[in-house]
């Protein structure tokens, strides 16, 4: 096991690019099953779960290889087995992505029951009422799922709920199944009109990407083509999040900034500006984080919810930038019920915060942080510890930080980059 160690309390300077979007790569990987041309994949982070992925799709028998770094080519000529590797179905929640693909190229998928971040409860029950409606048969059992298809029908499928991956995995079964789908309430983040928008290179007819509803009319193959992901918006967000609390200069480099309109009004109730220049944002240094009452004084909130609204896997750097403004804000973390667990751990470094309960916590600051030795719990609680303890006083010791690497491509080279003090360690 690896360590972060961390000195804090230092400026940082300079430039920084965000990776290759991680919601992005995962579905897209899971894609490329429903070809049997090649798939040049670029932009694609060298992360711990895009390289589970892979072995995923090779325990399948498929061809996977890195050309250089950041691209990789995916052919599926053939597909071996039905029945992804147990262990790693286990280690990554998208991993029930293959589910769609596999019914489509071979009529049936078993798959075990996915991994991924414990921030609570997670339900796949969209996907499997998705599948069913294109004409799946699914039994479930206590650790896996079972599929069956001959052959996939469209239809008019309105999801119970606004999932991403739910959303994913209809799209991916309908683009070769025979006749016509509509997806209603479907989600719309960057990372799913990535993935339509590769499918539609692809060979895909795909009508009302980037909105709520989506049309799809099945084709009967599938081309291999080249397509280079976005940046990670989570990435993005980070970044800001860092510059504001450590009173930075940064530059963040095609950041896309359009995709941060929703994070600049909630930032925006810390104190947080930034400006956008191009393709790039900027965020000038000694920010004034100041919490803006919402009118008659009344205690502003920061909380999320499906796109185009602000994202639930920045509502740790939130918190981390709340411990730092005047004022107090309420974080209603409305969409997972286990992502504000890790507050014990700011509790531990000096944070004034009150957990009201799974969802919602009062934060008062500013509050001086003090240097400890931390978990990370999950990838976005991960990041979160790194920016604060980079904004501490004293040295932060950070174990897990394989929860870090999950998502976060060679984290610490980049942050030293613009002058972190910040080493990868062996555990002591």
């Amino acid at each position: 096991m690896e360590t972060f160690v961390i000195e804090g309390g230092h400026r940082l300077n300079g430039t920084i690019t965000p990776a290759g979007n991680k919601n992005a790569a995962l579905p897209l990987l899971a894609a490329c099953l429903l070809s049997d041309q090649p798939i040049i994949l670029r932009n694609m982070p060298d992360i711990a779960d895009v390289r589970v992925k892979v072995q995923l799709l090779q325990s399948l028998g498929i061809e996977c290889s890195w050309l250089e770094e950041n691209v990789l080519r995916v052919h599926a000529a053939t597909i071996n087995t039905s029945e992804p590797d147990t262990a790693l179905a286990r280690r990554i929640r998208t991993s029930i992505l293959l589910a769609g693909p596999l019914l489509v190229r071979t009529g049936r998928a078993v798959l075990a029951r996915p991994g991924g971040d414990s921030i609570g409860h997670r339900r796949l029950d969209t996907h499997f009422l998705a599948l069913t409606a294109l004409g799946a048969e699914v039994e479930v059992t206590k650790q896996a799922y079972e599929l069956k298809a001959d052959g996939l029908v469209g239809t008019d499928i309105f999801l119970d709920e606004m999932s991403v991956t739910g959303t994913e995995q209809a799209i991916m079964a309908a683009v070769l199944a025979t006749g016509t789908t509509t997806i209603v309430n479907a989600a719309s983040e960057p990372h799913v009109q990535d993935l339509c928008r590769c499918l539609f290179a692809m060979g895909a007819k795909i009508t009302g990407i980037g909105t709520n509803s989506l049309q799809i009319q099945g084709v009967s193959r599938l081309n291999g083509t080249e397509y280079t992901l976005g940046p990670d918006f989570m990435e993005v967000g980070s970044f800001i999040g860092l510059a504001a609390v450590t009173g930075s200069n940064i530059r963040i480099a095609n950041a896309r900034p359009e995709e941060h309109r929703m994070t600049r009004i909630m930032f925006g109730r810390l104190g947080v500006t930034w400006q956008d220049e191009g393709p790039d944002i900027v965020i000038p240094a000694e920010q004034e984080l100041r919490v803006r009452d919402d009118l008659h004084g009344v205690v502003p909130k920061i909380d999320d919810m499906p796109w185009p609204g602000f994202p639930p896997d920045l509502m740790s750097i939130a918190l981390v930038i709340a411990t730092q403004a005047q004022g107090t804000v309420l974080i209603h973390e409305k969409m997972f019920d286990g992502r504000l667990f890790f507050v014990d751990k700011l509790l531990s470094m000096g944070a004034r915060v009150i957990l009201c309960d799974p969802h919602r916590a009062v934060v008062v600051g500013p509050a001086k942080l003090y240097g400890e030795r931390l978990t990370s719990p999950d990838i976005r609680a991960g990041m979160a510890l790194v920016i604060a303890a980079l904004c501490a006083k004293g040295t932060s010791v950070i174990s897990n930080i394989a929860q870090i690497d999950r998502g976060y491509q060679r984290i610490e080279q980049r942050l030293a980059a613009l002058g972190a003090r910040i080493e990868r360690r062996p555990a002591e």
